[in-house]
């Protein structure tokens, strides 16, 4: 399993990076109605909260999560990432390109944010990165390599949506037009930001699967799935009677976090999790 990997070379031998100190995780009673959420037997799933162009920390928990699956062997794993690649973070392009290398290995279900919509909107629609570029825009669009002085953002939307898309690997465009808007595995739902309450799956709208957030969060009853997701940046994992959220704002504070599923057991591993001498 080492093997898979050594992608990650550069991350094995580098010191891991320095991270902002964040709060541990509260503990929280998690309840059902009638017994515990669980994944089928024999799967492991490491669900991963919001990258936003975080490089680093996605690295350093791809470490982690490797030394899991040696330390503790299961055929049937798989990583979920819930979306949110893009923006805010300086290595958007590096992100792109580590789960493109995930997908290749067959271990990724990767699922689809609110923010990883922008690039086609953008090229199909220049005038829309005055909407973008508060959102991160900026710093995505710099780490594909594009000069926003020279090319004179955001007063030339067009010259810098052309460039964009000129400079802007095939391969890349292909993998976020094609990133799933949930996924569903046992007992549980994988999802960017949430469900519209009341709702049945299959009667989603992918407008609120990838952006929903006050009607979601308020909701306090049960949906056909317990939900994990991510969308609203949190100091530590949020654990819910029916939903946990794994967002904890990497862009912010370089904690990663990932949610480690097996049969109806529970864990957390963290990008600034010291690794053992």
């Amino acid at each position: 399993m080492k093997e898979r990997f050594r992608l990650w070379s550069r991350a094995q031998d580098a010191s891991p990076p320095r991270i902002a100190a964040a709060k541990a995780p509260r503990a929280a009673a998690i309840s059902s109605a009638s017994r515990r959420p669980a994944l089928p037997r024999g799967v492991r799933i490491y669900a991963v909260g919001d990258i936003h162009g975080c490089v680093d920390a996605l690295d350093a928990l791809l470490i982690r999560i490797a030394n899991d699956v040696k330390s503790s062997p299961i055929r049937n794993w798989r990583i979920v990432t819930l979306g949110d690649y893009l923006d805010r973070g300086p290595s958007s392009r590096e992100v792109v390109e580590r789960l493109i290398k995930l997908n290749e290995l067959n271990c990724l279900i990767a699922l689809k944010g609110n923010h990883d919509v922008w690039l086609d909107t953008f090229i199909a629609n220049p005038e829309t990165f005055r909407e973008w570029e508060p959102w991160g825009a900026s710093a995505t669009l710099v780490s594909y390599g594009l000069d926003l002085v020279s090319l004179g953002a955001p007063d030339r939307c067009a010259a810098l949506a052309a460039e964009f898309a000129r400079v802007l690997p095939r391969e890349h465009a292909d993998f976020l037009r094609n990133l799933r808007n949930h996924y569903v595995c046992g007992d549980y739902l994988f999802v960017h930001a949430g469900l519209r309450p009341r709702v049945a799956l299959r009667d989603q709208k992918e407008a609120d699967l990838i952006g929903i957030r006050q009607d979601f969060l308020r909701h306090n009853g049960a949906f056909e799935k317990f939900v994990i997701h991510g969308h609203t940046p949190v100091e530590a994992p949020d654990v819910h009677k029916h939903r946990i959220n794994i967002d904890t704002g990497a862009y912010a504070t370089n904690r990663l976090t990932c949610l480690v599923l097996e049969g109806a057991a529970r864990r957390f591993l963290f990008s600034d999790t010291p690794l053992p001498d």
